[in-house]
This record gives C-alpha cells, structure tokens and sequence, in this order.
C-alpha cells in the first residue's frame, strides 16, 4: 500500500506567523536628541556646535518644526477644551430653571433668618445666606451678566435684589417682617460659593 504524503506546513506556518508591526518613526527624533544634549550640557563650555553650517541650519531647522508641531498640538487640545465646554453649555431655557432653582432656596433660606428680634424695630436685624452655584453661567443669569458674575462683590438695591432673586418677606409675633436697608451685598467666588447679606425688619 502506498504511503500517503504527508502535508506541507508551509503553507499553514507562513499564514500563522503574524507579521511584525512597522515601526512608528518619530519625525522629531533628531530635534528632541538635540534638546536632551542641550539640556545635559547645561552650558556652552561643554557643548560642541557644528561646524558646517548647513548642519547647524539643519538642526536648529528640526527643532523649529519640533516648536511649531508642539504648538499646534496645545492649540488643538485648547480647541477640544473649548469645544468641550460650549457642548455643555446650557440653553436658555435650561440656565433659567437652574437659576430659578437657586433663587427659590436663597429666598427660602433668607425667609428661615427673618425671626423676630429687638432690633427689627430698629429695621437693623442683620440675616446672611450662604450659597453654592458650580455654574457661574447660571449664577450670572440670576443677575442679568449676559454671562458669568463680572464682579467678585456688588451693591444691589434691595428692590433690584428682589426683582432678580425673589420677593422676600416673613412675618414674627404679629408683624410683617421685609428686607430694609438702601441696599443688598452679594459676594461671589470662583469656586461657585456666594454669599447675600443685608437686613430686615418691621418697615
């Protein structure tokens, strides 16, 4: 009986062999080789410049287009941030129910103050509330900024105060409590915390 061949492998190993990767070749290898000699020099005493000029041009040449590439890469990532933020950014309607959001809890929480002391018959009672908004596009929209606060501290007229945040009044042993003063202080910081500050009493 005639022996069967056997069957060549070559073909099945050629076609299991996975084939080697190109190698990635870096096109500012040379210029950040000169950077790192440059840099190990630490001064011209034990740097050696090249004599041709040509040479010279050529690695100055490289390291300017080392520059420019690095450049356009952090104008890149900048316009990914910028990209970035303008997709969450809120619409209209969406940064007035979140500014409506903080104006109810800082009337709320200025109403809870407006207990009855002596002083409000002075109208000299003093309340403060503290307030944390992370979006200063919404903290902005409260105070008709067209955009985050342009200030760290203003001066709002308790009537303008309330127009913008809410009409504030309480009441305490029979008497109507309202917010007095000529004017509100509102403090804001970057880190999204703010304060509104002013008094109230009787009249």
């Amino acid at each position: 009986m005639a022996g069967r061949k056997r069957a060549s492998t070559g073909d099945a190993e050629g076609s299991s062999t996975t084939r080697k990767r190109s190698r990635v070749v870096d096109p500012h290898a040379g210029a950040k080789e000169f950077v790192d000699k440059v840099i190990d020099a630490g001064d011209s005493d034990n740097f050696t410049f090249p004599v041709d000029n040509n040479e010279l041009f050529s690695q100055i040449h490289d390291v300017a287009q080392y520059v420019r590439s690095l450049e356009e890469q952090v104008k890149a990532a900048n316009n990914a941030v910028a990209d970035a933020v303008e997709a969450k950014k809120k619409s209209p309607e969406e940064l007035e129910a979140a500014a409506e959001k903080i104006r109810k809890a800082a009337v709320a929480g200025i109403k809870k103050q407006m207990s009855w002391k002596p002083s409000c018959k002075q109208n000299s009672a003093k309340w403060l509330y503290d307030g944390i908004c992370p979006d200063p596009e919404v903290f902005g929209h409260i105070f008709n900024q067209g955009g985050p606060p342009k200030f760290k501290q203003k001066k709002f007229t308790k009537e303008e105060f309330q127009h913008l945040v809410g009409s504030i009044q309480a009441a305490a042993r029979y008497n109507a409590l309202y917010i007095t003063g000529t004017h509100v202080n509102v403090r804001w910081n970057d880190s999204g915390e703010f304060k509104f500050s002013g008094t109230y009493g009787i009249s």
